[in-house]
């Protein structure tokens, strides 16, 4: 078998792996409830410099714990610019979750974690300065969605960006 051919099958095989691995997301935020967050948050317009608000914010006590929501691996900690201290760990179905504007970070790149990981304590880092501390949490994916595409603002983006509200909210 030419080697082309060996590698064309193992990232087939690697792609298969990570889209059949169970996602079952939590609330990353300890002790937080749907009664912590804008149920009508996610994509709304205006946002400020963002246009539109790609996730949720979960408001919280400066310090809270945050954990994974999902099994993953880390790619990036540190600074994200508007979302300050900031965490994005590549979980199940090829998705990332990023979580921001985090007071401390608590883990670091390359690292495998659980639902039970502590990532980092809830902020105001970032654009966030002025605002109550809180987590924004998003979920972006690799495999685009087409048929999430709408005539909103920026509305061609949402084949690359899911709702975290509608898994946090099950």
């Amino acid at each position: 078998m030419k080697l082309a051919k060996k590698i064309v099958i193992a990232v087939l095989v690697v792609f298969v792996i990570g889209m059949l691995i169970p996602q079952h997301l939590k609330m990353p935020v300890e002790g937080a409830t749907t009664a912590d967050f804008n149920p009508q948050s996610f994509w709304y317009y205006p946002w400020g410099s963002s246009i539109v608000h790609k996730g949720v914010d979960i408001f919280a006590p400066k310090g809270t714990v945050v954990y994974s929501s999902t099994p993953g691996i880390v790619l990036f900690t540190g600074n994200a610019g508007k979302g300050g201290n900031a965490v994005l760990i590549l979980g199940p179905k090829w998705r990332l979750h990023y979580y921001a504007h985090l007071d401390k970070i608590t883990t670091s790149p390359f690292a495998i974690v659980t639902r039970h990981s502590r990532i980092g304590t809830v902020g105001n880092t970032g654009n966030a300065a002025t605002t109550p501390a809180h987590l924004h949490y998003g979920i972006g994916t690799m495999l685009p969605y087409p048929g999430r595409i709408d005539q909103s603002p920026l509305g061609w983006q949402k084949a690359f960006y899911l709702n975290p509200i509608e898994y946090l909210s099950k």
